[in-house]
């Protein structure tokens, strides 16, 4: 077997996993309106949030340990990589102020309507990152 691509693999799997937290529960939270499921939802996105970053550097360490050096990545690679850990960064505030500040719900829905637009714009840096490394 493989270690290398299946390290790369189970990287893949959780990483996606994670897109689907952070899109899909932003996504939920905007259709409920309860205030319990929106907590909880905001707990699922703060830890897909984490699992982005996490398995993000995966992915760079995974690289590293196989070549003893990072992917080699240059241009338009590296700039939505920038996005996308910006965006991770930025999500991770965003859900824990959804969390923690208790924002009225007008604040509320601007919240989840940022976290929604930031995981979309982390799945398509995503996609042009792989396209272009």
């Amino acid at each position: 077997m493989d270690w290398q691509n299946f390290a790369y693999a189970a990287t893949q799997i959780v990483h996606n996993f994670g897109a689907v937290a952070v899109v899909g529960g932003a996504a939920g939270a905007l259709a409920w309106r309860d205030t319990t499921v929106q907590r909880r939802l905001a707990w699922i996105v703060l830890i897909g949030w984490t699992i982005q970053a996490a398995s993000g550097a995966s992915f760079g360490a995974i690289s590293f340990y196989h070549y003893g050096k990072f992917p080699d990545i240059h241009g338009i690679a590296v700039a939505a990589l920038v996005v996308k850990m910006a965006c991770a960064a930025l999500g991770f505030a965003l859900a824990a102020w959804q969390l923690f500040a208790h924002p009225s719900a007008a604040s509320g829905r601007r919240g989840w309507l940022a976290l929604c637009g930031l995981g979309a714009l982390a799945l398509s840096s995503a996609a042009v990152l792989r396209w272009y490394s």
